[in-house]
């Protein structure tokens, strides 16, 4: 029945009419600002957003002409009978053709070729070692079941000295500067995971991983685990906090070290917080 034809051409516009809207869509296709005119807040995440829309184009392109092949075969070769209700064409059965074979394995191989070789220097700039940012590392980040402990340097400067700030779930840098953070985990498989900056390493236990990106919008985003590490995996979410200058972070860095400090003379103080002195 030609009926079908025309179902089948209304399921696809309906699909062309949402590829089509969904790079104008504030929210495609992860969650960020409905005023946020790039959908991402990150340079390596914009290198990573345009990998998407060329894979997006591409399959886009194969669907449309996927799907008119698809009408036209149906309204031009539906089942049709005479008045009797006899076929009035012949069906006819052919092993299949070769070259078409060649011309559509050929495509594809040709299409995933061009894909790995365009890609190869977004991976590089966001995960060879050898690109990694010549900076101090903001911070020592372990992933456990089920948080994220964030491990900074104190005033010295200097990671796993006595005044280091030991934060859970609290991710803080600065806009506009390219931040590295060693990742670790202490017991499964995690996944460091920046929705709002593309950006996503696994974290594995035994290993310290150099992760580094970058937000150019301060504000506060979001940290998840993409990973699925048991049975509290749905909870395991921090808070990533972007600070519009130096100046900024440092003034919450000294607040949460003072605060650090107070906990600390508590946890070894008498029943009204002075400190023991036995």
């Amino acid at each position: 029945m030609r009926y079908w034809s025309l179902l089948f051409a209304l399921a696809a516009l309906f699909c062309i009419g949402a590829f089509v809207y969904a790079p104008f869509n504030p929210d495609w296709w992860l969650p960020n600002s409905p005023s946020e005119p790039y959908h991402t807040i990150s340079t390596f995440g914009r290198e990573i957003d345009s990998l998407f829309i060329i894979i997006l184009v591409i399959t886009g392109i194969t669907f449309i002409g996927t799907q008119v092949a698809l009408v036209w075969v149906t309204f031009r070769f539906a089942d049709q009978t005479d008045s009797e209700g006899r076929p009035v064409r012949k069906a006819t059965y052919f092993h299949g053709s070769q070259s078409l074979e060649v011309v559509w394995t050929i495509i594809p191989a040709a299409i995933l070729v061009f894909i790995a070789l365009y890609q190869m220097g977004t991976w590089a700039d966001i995960k060879f070692r050898s690109n990694a940012p010549k900076v101090q590392a903001l911070a020592e980040v372990t992933a456990r079941q089920f948080q994220w402990v964030m491990r900074y340097p104190g005033p010295d400067g200097r990671l796993h000295t006595p005044d280091d700030l030991h934060l859970v779930n609290d991710l803080h840098f600065v806009k506009g500067k390219t931040t590295l953070i060693h990742l670790k985990s202490s017991d499964v498989l995690h996944s460091f995971f920046l929705p709002q900056m593309r950006i996503k390493q696994d974290a594995v236990p035994g290993l310290s991983i150099p992760v580094w990106f970058d937000a150019d919008r301060a504000g506060s985003y979001d940290l998840a685990c993409a990973e699925l590490c048991g049975w509290g995996h749905y909870k395991m979410r921090g808070n990533v906090t972007v600070h519009e200058n130096q100046s900024e972070f440092d003034d919450w860095m000294k607040r949460a070290i003072d605060a650090q400090n107070v906990s600390q003379l508590a946890a070894v103080g008498g029943p009204q917080g002075e400190v023991n002195p036995r």
